[in-house]
């Protein structure tokens, strides 16, 4: 009996584990094209590539919460299996995980949406709340051969299925008003299996009398309820296509791109034509949401049968016949029902993505299963949370995950993608410096990739053809990539120049200078542009010769003097001399009198007379008139 319980376990123990997320690291790089559908069918919209060819890629990962390893020490020819550390536990979970990317692409149909066909096989298997407390005292060696023993299970499940997608991803952009962008997609795949068992117990226990009824047939007394269900096929390694085996499952999920600086990403001309940068990733900060393998497997051909295991049965009959065999033979079928559908392990995936700068990135993703443990027939994925920092360029990036799997703890791996080839572990340096590792994990890949191109600028003028109007010539971005023309010849462009079609200097913006009042003197030489003069005058007239222009001359039609603003002096009182130097103006006088008449003796004494009447005023008494004396 002890022989058998270790066969059963220790079979179980290299069942790989599975976890929510396949090709861990790759699936962060944005350069990941078709294999970005597996975590999240949004994310092949805007996408850096035009199109992307998988042919060919695998992802697995080993582990458990029971056992663990040394990794050097497996190339150790004397290693040994039993000196693994063992955390044994009362419940002990297995799972495995498999997963296979066949021949998939995909490609933009126009600049807002995006299309995708893949192919994909997966296998998953798991054991559930197993008692490895029991299983290790078998390693231990704490139960000796031919000695009695208990194994209280209670309730366990295990399970395993095998099967192929083929499916079809929509992605397209929902919102785009430039700084917020969001982008949605859905995937719907058709299903077929290849395989699937399950047994369920309930209230298992297994005791073990050596000596049983005959000293030389130990026997096994068993209690509880067992559910063993099955697809048609029981040979589960074969991985055939099983008739009437299929299901539809469905992924959905939607990107957020924060895009502050989206002003650098849109190339416009002139004429207001703008182009969108594909090349390049335009967020500062990605939020990622999406469902995935929401679905399940009916195999139309399987059943479940139910035993009540309350029996004691020898150990020679135990060993007789296959386990199936066993059940129908020495059990009690209760019932036999069609096998229960096989439930996909659907799970939620949270992402948020940092563009540092330019080519380095940090990434934060969890990815929690939906699916609960205690359902019959279910796949079920255990849940993990990494962070990836990377650099990230078209034809190279580097990953470098840590990541936090349930039941095995911290993982830290790497990963590259050089061009055509991807390679990586999740687990890998930390299982290179750790003495104690519960999981392992590794994938690889080829592809032929077609990267999104810079836009090309055939003149090398800074303006994209696609909005270059005149491609094979230099010209600014103001003008649309075209030269600006100087149609008249003045070396001044036309979108300067306020006369293009008349040559003119540049003072005068392009035109030529006028000559208004056509006296040949231009305008800009011309004190008087609208009348008509002469060159010593600066272009402007002098109608009566006094050289003093008419614009200023205050008498333009006689003759003047300059100083008299242009206008001949006045002699008012006609004795010959002029008003400005005639002392006298009003009274005709003479030229030696500076105008002003000579005064004779009469004249003398009636003026001597008169100011002998001049009365001066006195502050100390009143003023008196002084009679005149004949």
């Amino acid at each position: 009996m002890k022989q058998i319980y270790l066969t059963l376990i220790v079979s179980l123990l290299y069942i790989y584990k599975g976890t929510a997320q396949s090709y861990i690291g790759l699936l962060s790089d944005n350069y990941s094209g078709i294999h970005g559908i597996i975590s999240n069918p949004a994310n092949i919209a805007d996408s850096r590539f035009r199109t992307d060819i998988n042919l060919a890629g695998a992802s697995a990962i080993i582990g458990n919460d029971y056992a663990a390893i040394n990794f050097n020490s497996l190339f150790d020819s004397n290693y040994d299996f039993d000196n693994a550390a063992k955390t044994p536990k009362a419940k002990n979970n297995f799972f495995g995980n498999i997963d296979i990317l066949g021949p998939a692409f995909m490609f933009n149909l126009n600049n807002k949406s995006a299309i995708g066909l893949f192919t994909r096989g997966r296998v998953f298997y798991s054991i559930n709340d197993i008692s490895g407390e029991t299983f290790d005292n078998f390693i231990n060696d704490d139960i000796e051969d031919n000695s009695d023993f208990s194994i209280d299970e209670d309730n366990f499940s295990f399970t395993a299925n095998a099967w192929a997608e083929i499916g079809v991803t929509y992605a397209r952009q929902i919102i785009d008003n430039n700084e917020h962008y969001l982008k949605g997609g859905i995937s719907l795949k058709y299903l077929q299996g290849f395989g699937n068992v399950y047994t369920n117990g309930e209230n298992v226990s297994i005791t073990y009398d050596a000596d049983g009824t005959n000293p030389t047939d130990g026997s096994i007394t068993s209690q509880g309820q067992l559910y063993y269900g099955s697809s048609s096929s029981n040979d589960f390694e074969d991985f055939e296509v099983i008739s009437e085996s299929n299901g539809f499952a469905i992924d959905l999920g939607f990107v957020y791109e924060w895009r502050p600086d989206y002003k650098i990403y849109h190339i416009s001309n002139a004429n207001g034509d703008t182009v969108l940068a594909k090349d390049k990733n335009k967020y500062k900060l990605k939020f990622g949401l999406s469902l995935t393998d929401v679905g399940s497997i009916n195999y139309k051909e399987g059943e479940e049968d139910a035993y009540d295991i309350n029996n004691t049965i020898s150990e020679s009959d135990f060993n007789s016949s296959d386990f199936d065999e066993v059940l129908d033979a020495f059990y009690t079928k209760t019932a036999t029902n069609d096998a229960t559908k096989a439930t996909l392990p659907s799970a939620l995936h949270v992402s948020v993505d940092w563009n540092i700068n330019n080519k380095f990135y940090a990434n934060l993703n969890s990815d929690f299963s939906l699916v609960s443990r205690t359902k019959v027939n279910t796949n079920r994925v255990a849940n993990v949370t990494s962070l990836t920092p990377r650099f990230e360029s078209k034809w190279f990036s580097f990953y470098s995950p840590v990541s936090y799997l349930q039941h095995s703890g911290f993982q830290w791996g790497a990963g590259l993608r050089a061009g055509p080839l991807y390679l990586g572990s999740g687990s890998i340096l930390s299982l290179l410096i750790s003495d104690n590792s519960k999981a392992a994990d590794v994938y690889a890949g080829l592809k032929i990739p077609v990267y999104q191109s810079r836009p090309k600028d055939t003149d090398g003028d800074g303006v994209i053809d696609k909005l270059d109007l005149c491609k094979e010539v230099k010209g600014p971005v103001e003008n649309s990539g075209c030269p600006f023309e100087d149609t008249d010849g003045d070396t001044i462009l036309d979108k300067d120049d306020a006369c293009p079609e008349q040559a003119g200097p540049i003072e005068n913006n392009g035109c030529p200078w006028k000559d208004t009042d056509g006296d040949t003197i231009l305008d800009k030489d011309d004190a008087c542009p609208n009348a008509i003069g002469t060159v010593e005058n600066n272009g402007c007239p002098d109608t009566d010769g006094d050289s003093v222009i008419d614009k200023d001359d205050a008498c333009p039609q006689v003759a003047g003097a300059v100083e008299n603003k242009g206008c001949p002096f006045k002699d008012t009182d006609g004795d010959r001399v002029l008003d400005k130097d005639d002392a006298c103006p009003e009274v005709a006088g003479t030229v030696e009198n500076k105008g002003c008449p000579e005064v004779t003796e009469t004249v003398q004494k009636e003026l001597n007379n008169f100011a002998k009447t001049i009365l001066f005023n006195s502050e100390r008494q009143p003023l008196k008139r002084i009679p005149t004396r004949h």
